[in-house]
């Protein structure tokens, strides 16, 4: 219990110090909000293996990113942090936040007896470096657009996104379940890891291209996470 209470202040400080980083750079350094938003998105989404690292019952280990729900609401509201929160910035955040909750409370059992967590990081690993690069390619090298829903992308993003999410869905299954992060999750063959990252990427890839602004953040971790759980 005392580790899952050092860990519950480590997650603060961290998630703090990615906030203050985050401004300094773009009123100090002038870094457009578009790159510090994305380092604080990657960053935030990365702790995912210090939860698993630091608690040892899911109700704990929630809180950390349940309570973000309400404080990143509320920086959205206030615009507190220029350097996640643009004048023309959606509730990514906040919806990023929701995801990774509701997929631990369902799915993420780290005292067995079978843990689906490594279905909870495989989606939230698919957002956090799938969507990450896929905006920033896109954003800077994309020039085949298309628009649904009202939000404009790109081919080039979104083959991006593609590539990334099955890449990081197959590293997520291959190395996570059985290890010291996830000891109570079933290994996976090499058949079901190839099956549930290429799925999981055409399906986060259409996802992400049919969610309207910001709701990507919700909607991808969640379809991935499900296509990796049937699939494994």
């Amino acid at each position: 219990m005392t580790f899952e209470w050092i860990g519950l202040l480590c997650s603060y400080l961290y998630a703090g110090g990615l906030l203050v980083g985050a401004e300094v750079l773009h009123r100090r350094y002038a870094v457009p909000t578009d790159i510090t938003r994305k380092i604080v998105h990657v960053s935030a989404g990365m702790w995912i293996f210090a939860v698993l690292w630091f608690f040892n019952t899911w109700q704990m280990g929630i809180i950390p990113f349940a309570t973000f729900i309400g404080l990143n609401y509320f920086f959205f509201r206030v615009r507190l942090f220029k350097g996640i929160d643009s004048q023309d910035a959606s509730l990514g955040t906040v919806y990023f936040a929701i995801s990774i909750t509701v997929l631990s409370l369902a799915l993420w059992r780290p005292q067995g007896p079978i843990d689906h967590g490594p279905a909870v990081v495989a989606g939230v690993m698919a957002m956090t470096w799938g969507d990450a690069l896929a905006a920033f390619i896109g954003k800077r090298y994309g020039t085949h657009r298309y628009t649904i829903n009202g939000s404009t992308r790109t081919y080039e993003g979104s083959a991006v996104m593609f590539v990334v999410t099955a890449v990081v869905v197959a590293l997520t299954l291959s190395f996570l379940p059985g290890s010291v992060l996830s000891p109570y999750a079933e290994l996976n063959t090499p058949l079901t890891i190839a099956i549930a990252s290429l799925a999981g990427a055409a399906v986060g890839t259409l996802v992400e291209a049919l969610s309207p602004h910001g709701t990507d953040n919700l909607s991808v971790p969640i379809c991935v996470a499900l296509v990796a759980l049937i699939a494994g």
